[in-house]
């Protein structure tokens, strides 16, 4: 077979090659964006703040994305819930940025945040102690998805529950958590949520350079998360938990505990949420209930399924062309983009099941 292939064939790039190039262009492109942003406004390459905020924001979404696939494309764990995940992580900062505000407020209470004082609180709620260093801060963005992940993956997986029964679960749990932070007496804002956020690490937050840093915080950050889960994926674990996606049964039977190999990459997938809304909160500048909306858990399920689900390239591929897609969609027709998301997850579902990464990998003759 071999020595019947052309030479062309023999010369053409590999579809992972192709893919791996695809992605290192794009981080690399990415990067430049706030240097471009830099340029006078009449220059040729000048990008506007618009493009690199909202820029910043994909990146968060592609490791909200590559959290998702890593649950669902390699260990069949379908949750809908991965948006009160990334919700709690953006809390999580956004307390800390409440926190930093002091007396800059409205009212200028030098601990209260504006909310509390209006609301009546004499004193800050004791779950809000500590929130003024930021290492706690940040911790709590990974740490609270985390264990939020444990105990309902713990209750779920030693059970045996899965495919749409957990699904469910999952996404009743987002439900529950949105309801219960609209309300004012919970101490997170009720339906406002946090804003108004002044700077973070002693930076000012309105200011190009801030932009710039976070920009890059997120990149870096989606590039670790990227080695992290390439890493995982590739090892033993990696290739059990696809053995657990496919045939269960047969892997406990040859005397793996699938349920703590399940319970790990859940929880895993659950601190990369967080991480992910620790990141977004600073870029947007806002955390209010509706990011916990069960739509936007779907949402990001779709992304991770147009870009083709398991294949982690896919995840981004798929965060990044959805999200454009619905910025610019959503400028001129915006009741439309609902219509349109729901299309396109019936078109990839019947058409191209393996994403867009399935479609690119397609060598010729097949």
């Amino acid at each position: 077979m071999s020595a019947s292939m052309s030479l062309g064939e023999r010369l053409r790039p590999a579809p992972g090659m192709i893919l791996r190039g695809l992605l290192l262009a794009g981080l690399a492109l990415l990067a430049l964006l706030p240097v471009l942003n830099r340029l006078p406004v009449d220059a040729t390459f000048y990008v506007s703040d618009f493009v690199v905020s909202v820029s910043g924001k994909w990146i968060c979404y592609a490791i909200l994305a590559l959290a998702i696939d890593l649950a669902w494309g390699y260990a069949g764990i379908l949750s809908l819930g991965h948006g009160a995940f990334f919700a709690l992580g953006g809390y999580a900062i956004g307390m800390h940025l409440m926190r930093l505000i002091g007396p800059r407020g409205v009212y200028g209470h030098p601990v209260l945040p504006d909310f509390m004082v209006f609301l009546g609180y004499t004193e800050l709620p004791w779950y809000w102690q500590g929130f003024q260093f930021f290492p706690y801060a940040f911790a709590m963005a990974l740490i609270v998805p985390g264990v939020l992940a444990g105990i309902l993956g713990w209750l779920a997986f030693r059970s045996r529950i899965t495919g749409v029964y957990l699904s469910i679960i999952t996404q009743a749990m987002t439900y529950a958590l949105m309801l219960a932070f609209f309300r004012n007496d919970m101490g997170f804002g009720g339906n406002n949520g946090f804003t108004d956020f002044k700077e973070l690490l002693g930076m000012p937050l309105n200011t190009a350079g801030a932009r710039a840093a976070l920009f890059y915080a997120a990149l870096v950050s989606l590039g670790v998360s990227l080695l992290l889960c390439r890493y995982i994926t590739r090892s033993k674990l990696g290739r059990v938990l696809v053995a657990v996606r496919d045939a269960e049964s047969r892997v406990r039977f040859l005397g793996y505990d699938t349920t703590a190999v399940k319970l790990s990459v859940f929880v895993l997938s659950a601190m990369l949420a967080g991480l992910a809304g620790a990141l977004y909160v600073p870029l947007i500048g806002i955390i209010n209930p509706g990011e916990f909306s069960p739509g936007n858990s779907i949402e990001a399920v779709v992304w991770v399924a147009v870009g083709g689900r398991g294949t982690l390239v896919g995840a981004l591929l798929g965060a990044f062309s959805v999200n454009a897609i619905k910025t610019w969609l959503t400028s001129f027709a915006p009741d439309v983009w609902l219509f349109v998301l729901g299309g396109l997850f019936v078109a990839v579902t019947l058409f191209l099941p393996r994403g867009i990464v399935g479609l690119l990998q397609k060598g010729p003759g097949r």
